[in-house]
């Protein structure tokens, strides 16, 4: 059976699940069916789908490429069990005790797969490859070129000397006769000594190559004085170049004694780990899960009112990714996630001044007020979909320069990938937490074409990325892990488990106060304003200073606004040391103001300004008395403000009309992007857009195979007939609700074809859904040449 054919004989059920699970096929969609075959002919979309396949799924896509005419399943079934070792005691797995597994009904659900993805197709006594399988599978199972292709660069004359010498007396051309030979090769194999054997014995398996001096230089039986020259001659061993050489695959075959693979899977590799106790992993997870939560809107808060600078490469500064650390409490790793996934998630950008700062957008303000379940569910969506990689953050590139956090460098394409196969496996094993190794044997048979160090990285910093998000607890996936993983309401079985925010502290007699767990929102942000952070833990103490006081009056609030939130926030008396200190900090805020002279200091006791005046450490400022209540100066106002709170006042600034600028805003915003949502599909295809492009194609290859063949046009014209026809065709079809394949002249008077389905009349046009482009038209009824029925 043709394949294109084949394809246009699938269901649409089946036809969905093919662009479902090939998405790239309809990228963008074909315009028939036949385009369908052969964009999934093309190599690159060959590679892609094989990467997804499992060891033993690829591993039944090699058997078939190994031969080159169609075969049976059932043929197919023992070849699989000879790979497998079933009954066979010198198989390797039965050697080590393990169980390889049987064919069935893993054969039956790999060749369902296979169809499905457009990979195998045939009924069952006749199972083929797709086309181009064979051409992107080099080497399948390890096995070399034929014979007819791996002497195809050998001259003629050479070929007859060495069929004449390993099949003396035969007839046809040299290549011929040689690979004849070598078809049967256990003649020339039991020719040769044991150490050329050994040579063939470490190709057997794979990879077929080698590299010998001199490869190319010809040799004959009688005169080989080496193993490899033993080889040479007799065929056993093919020359590619002048020091490469490869083994033909009819010997290789034979020296495997029929098997395709050697160490075959029919099931995947067990996982070994420590097992854990459900619930105690989901509330450790949920813990992990709240700490990160309240990490990324800590971190927030501080680069609202002190944002760091963007670099000019991009990306964030050492020194800022150091002091974000010292600030959240977090190793430096931790706060490269931390910042990576609130950068995902949009909820900081870059912004500010000419420069660049990195500033919370407007959608932090929008995810600050959802519950902690949902903000955790939004951004360890991220974090499972974003294609940045946070763990190279502080290692180097290909130019030894080194990569810093919210740089572009720090994309992968493979990321998102990797770690959702990572959490897939940990949903495999409900209550275990399995080793690493483990889990990298289990991803190698699951996907074997995608192996190499950097995936191997990757699963590396998914284990402890999702340890440190709250996806896993003590290693093992959580709950709210795997509905997340699986696309189902993580925050609903989150919520539960967090721990339920706090709305008060308790002030103590040493200026300090205790937050007994975690405080709400809205009070964390106030606490952290009002004081400095001294510890944290169980409970998190916070201590009151001058400092911390005059940042909450800079920031806006007065001295009793202060003191009534702390009562009314303290499940204790607000201790009287804090009430004064907070009132004498209020009292002399803002006595003195500092306005343009450049800059001038004014205030209403001149015995205060006498003072400033007097003290030495003035003089810098070059300060001169206007009037008794008045002192200008040539600083500027921000450094007259700055050099007068070390000298040990407290002043704040003014504008032009004498009110008091708020020095320190609150909180600042920049644009950003939206919260990043999750795909529909593992493969980022929603079914919608796969049902509408299977119409699509389906329309079109209708139409198509109508330019083709038309219907009820003698000769292979477009139809044509009568305008008053025409119109009584339109309108009965309109009332209908039929679909009708019309003649059609263009702009330039060309007759082409088309299938509509007639929607209305008006005008003197025609309203259609155009079926052979997937679209909705106006025709103008004067460019119709008729209409045919289908």
């Amino acid at each position: 059976m043709e394949f294109t054919e084949w394809i246009r004989g699938r269901t649409d059920e089946q036809l969905r699940a093919l662009v479902s699970a090939r998405p790239e096929l309809i990228t963008p969609v074909p315009a028939h069916l036949e385009g369908l075959a052969s964009r999934a002919a093309s190599p690159s979309a060959i590679g892609r789908v094989l990467d997804r396949l499992d060891r033993f799924t690829l591993a039944v896509v090699e058997t078939l490429a190994v031969r080159d005419e169609p075969i049976a399943k059932d043929v197919l079934h023992d070849l699989m069990s000879r790979a497998l070792g079933s009954g066979d005691p010198t198989h390797p797995r039965a050697a080590e005790g393990g169980d390889p597994g049987e064919p069935e009904p893993a054969l039956s659900t790999a060749l369902d797969r296979l169809r499905d993805l457009a990979l195998v197709y045939g009924p069952d006594d006749a199972l083929e490859l797709g086309p181009g399988v064979r051409k992107v599978l080099d080497d399948p199972a390890g096995l070399g070129p034929r014979a007819a292709d791996a002497f195809r660069h050998h001259a003629p004359e050479q070929l007859e000397e060495m069929a004449d010498d390993v099949a003396p007396g035969t007839a046809g051309s040299g290549k011929e006769r040689l690979a004849a030979a070598l078809a049967e090769p256990a003649a020339l194999v039991a020719a040769v000594s044991p150490e050329a054997r050994g040579a063939l014995d470490q190709l057997v398996w794979g990879p077929p190559t080698g590299r010998v001096p001199n490869a190319r230089r010809e040799v004959r039986i009688g005169s080989a004085r080496s193993p490899i020259e033993e080889l040479l001659a007799r065929g056993l061993l093919a020359a590619t170049g002048e020091e490469s050489v490869t083994l033909p695959r009819e010997v290789g075959l034979f020296l495997r004694g029929g098997r395709v693979h050697r160490d075959l899977l029919a099931v995947p590799p067990p996982l070994h780990g420590a097992t854990r106790d459900p619930s105690l992993a989901d509330r450790t997870a949920a813990g992990q899960a709240f700490s990160f939560v309240r990490a990324v809107e800590e971190l927030c808060e501080r680069w609202s009112v002190e944002p760091p600078g963007v670099l000019r490469t991009g990306g964030l500064g050492v020194r800022d990714l150091k002091r974000a650390a010292g600030e959240l409490d977090l190793p430096e790793w931790v706060t490269a996630l931390v910042v990576e996934v609130a950068h995902a998630a949009g909820l900081i950008a870059a912004g500010g001044g000419v420069d660049g700062e990195w500033l919370p957008t407007s959608g932090y303000d929008l995810w600050r007020v959802r519950s902690t379940a949902d903000r955790w569910t939004a951004l360890a969506a991220t974090w499972l979909h974003m294609d940045r990689v946070p763990g190279l953050v502080g290692e180097r590139d290909d130019r030894d320069r080194p990569l810093n956090a919210l740089h572009t460098d720090l994309r992968r394409s493979s990321a998102p990938g990797v770690r959702a196969a990572t959490l897939g496996v940990l949903a495999a094993a409900p209550g275990l937490a399995p080793e690493r190794d483990s889990v990298l044997e289990r991803l190698a048979w699951e996907q074997p074409r995608r192996r190499g160090p950097l995936r191997e990285q990757l699963v590396d910093f998914t284990l402890r990325e999702a340890e440190q998000v709250g996806v896993t607890g003590l290693g093992a996936l959580s709950g709210h892990g795997r509905a997340l993983v699986e696309g189902g309401e993580a925050a609903r079985l989150l919520a539960p488990l967090l721990p339920e925010p706090v709305d008060h502290v308790l002030l103590q007699a040493d200026l300090t106060a205790v937050a007994p767990g975690p405080l709400t929102s809205e009070l964390n942000r106030w606490m952290t304003l009002t004081a400095d952070v001294e510890s944290k833990g169980g409970a998190t103490v916070y201590r009151f200073s001058e400092s911390s006081i005059r940042r909450a009056l800079d920031a806006g609030h007065g001295g009793e606004e202060l003191v009534a939130m702390l009562g009314r926030h303290s499940a204790t008396p607000v201790p009287q040391a804090l009430s004064y200190l907070v009132t004498d900090v209020a009292r002399r805020h803002g006595r003195i103001r500092v306005g343009t002279a450049s800059a001038y200091i004014r205030c209403d006791d001149p015995a205060l300004l006498d003072q400033i005046t007097a003290d030495r450490r003035s003089a810098a400022l070059r300060l001169r008395r206007l009037a008794p209540t008045v002192i200008a100066s040539r600083s500027s106002r921000a450094a007259l403000v700055d050099s007068l709170r070390a000298m040990g006042y407290a002043p704040v600034a003014e504008s032009l009309d004498g009110d008091v600028i708020i020095s320190q805003l609150e909180s600042r915003r920049t644009e950003g992007v939206a919260l990043a949502r999750a795909v529909a599909s593992p493969n980022g295809l929603d079914p919608e857009v796969a049902a509408a492009a299977v119409r699509a194609l389906r329309a079109g290859d209708a139409a198509h195979l109508a330019r083709r063949e038309p219907v009820d046009a003698p000769g292979g014209q477009v139809p044509r007939g009568p305008a008053t026809a025409t119109i009584s065709a339109l309108q009965e079809a309109i009332k209908q609700g039929v679909r009708v394949w019309i003649g059609y002249l263009d702009s330039q008077g060309n007759a082409t074809s088309r299938i509509l389905e007639p929607a209305r009349m008006e005008g003197g046009y025609l309203t259609a859904y155009d079926e052979t482009r997937a679209a909705v038209h106006r025709f103008a009824l004067h460019r119709i040449t008729g209409v045919a029925g289908l």
